[in-house]
């Protein structure tokens, strides 16, 4: 691991006492590649001989110069560490640095260091959107511990089934005091799924012998996936908005429900992802963010039409993008006015879109599944059934086909179950 991919550094800071101003305690602030840490060093000078430009005492007396010494022996032992962990090819955060430091030991490594390494070693392997996601589930943790145990942190070896079973009826009681919605049986199953693979690394790094996770077992719910109806996909198609932002975020929605584009995905486009396909018409070339899945959409002219509608805008030109910035959760807001304005009684958000291509433009007109698969971008095919659903119309279609084959008077003789 070279040096250079990580910054490392430490800062001695100097804080007046509350109930003695003329007091100071110095405290180490550890900084590793933007993340922080801080820890008093039990010392104390006189506020008015700490030199904060300079991070030392600068009274000339015996117990300044031991001072002084004193801190740069600090400074030498936590870089000797910073080193060795680099050398011994291990990520340091702070956290770890500051353990070692106090003479803990591998056996000593904890929960909020397990989560901090993770945070570090997974940073340019996985999505943003995804370690934001494990970010929720440590903030969650933190609360746990400080609201049922009473602690701020727990050694991963005191970790048991136990701990696991009250964490997640923990969440299940969980009331939000924000505009939040409560979590769901599912979001509650993604926080435990992401705790579980957090120590299923601590297992591979034998930094725990057994996994407390081992007897537990993940209970997701199989949820209906939301999309609009043909009739509902038509009568926001048909709808005008006066207000520009409403009237964008239609236009993006709209674009998604004919192309399986996910939100980050559209945000992600250029003219470079334009192409003429093997038919001769436009196609998108595109990879998805997510799973890094080349994907290959031949569009159809709803979603064509929204592309020349803004090929020109001054802001996706200055942004070298199709279509002008927009954050997520701007959309979704904007979604819920035109749900309302619309007559949709649904939770509208950006991805019923990728399941209203799935189901309601795709599946339901006959396109076979495999094709889906592709145009979605999935890595698995099974990944894809969870939207092969039909709307009641099609089935009705189908069985319809089905009598006129089954019907003696049509076909010359009877079937088997006419």
């Amino acid at each position: 691991m070279n040096t250079q991919e990580h910054t490392f550094r430490i800062l001695f800071v100097a804080r007046p006492q509350k109930n003695n101003k003329e007091e100071s305690s110095i405290y180490a602030r550890l900084t590793v590649n933007g993340h922080r840490t801080e820890f008093s060093l039990k010392t104390d000078v006189k506020t008015k001989h700490w030199s904060k430009a300079k991070e030392r005492v600068t009274s000339t007396t015996i117990d300044a110069r031991k001072t002084n010494f004193y801190l740069e022996g600090v400074r030498s032992e936590l870089t000797n560490i910073y080193r060795n962990l680099l050398l011994n090819k291990k990520t340091p955060t702070p956290h770890i640095i500051k353990q070692l430091f106090f003479g803990n030991s591998e056996e000593d490594i904890t929960l909020q260091y397990l989560i901090d390494y993770h945070a570090e070693s997974q940073k340019d392997i996985l999505t943003w959107g995804t370690l934001k996601n494990y970010l929720t589930t440590a903030k969650y943790l933190k609360s746990f511990l400080q609201k049922r145990k009473k602690r701020n942190d727990i050694l991963l070896k005191e970790l048991n089934y136990r701990f696991i079973t009250e964490f997640e009826a923990f969440l299940r009681a969980h009331q939000p005091t924000d505009h939040q919605r409560p979590l769901t049986n599912n979001g509650i199953m993604k926080h435990m799924e992401r705790f579980r693979k957090m120590i299923n690394m601590a297992v591979k790094l034998e930094w725990l012998e057994k996994n407390p996770f081992d007897k537990y077992r993940l209970n997701f719910k199989k949820t209906e996936r939301a999309f609009l109806t043909p009739q509902e996909l038509q009568r926001l198609e048909e709808k005008h908005f006066s207000i520009d932002r409403i009237q964008f975020t239609k236009d993006l929605f709209v674009l998604a429900c004919y192309t399986g584009l996910a939100y980050i995905d559209v945000h992600n486009l250029t003219r470079d992802n334009l192409v003429i396909g093997i038919d001769g018409g436009q196609w998108i070339y595109t990879k998805r963010q997510k799973t890094e899945m080349p994907v290959h959409i031949p569009l159809l002219p709803a979603a064509q039409a929204i592309l020349e509608k803004y090929k020109d805008s001054p802001k996706a030109i200055n942004q070298n993008k199709l279509f002008p910035g927009i954050s997520n959760q701007r959309l979704n807001s904007y979604l819920k006015e035109i749900a309302d304005l619309c007559n949709i009684k649904k939770n509208l958000s950006f991805h019923i879109a990728r399941h209203t291509f799935a189901t309601t433009i795709a599946l339901s007109n006959g396109v076979p599944i495999e094709t889906v698969s592709k145009i979605l971008g999935h890595t698995k095919l099974s990944t894809t059934q969870v939207y092969a659903k039909v709307v009641e119309n099609k089935i009705s279609e189908d069985m319809l086909a089905l009598k006129d084959k089954l019907n003696p008077k049509t076909n010359g003789k009877k079937h088997y179950g006419s």
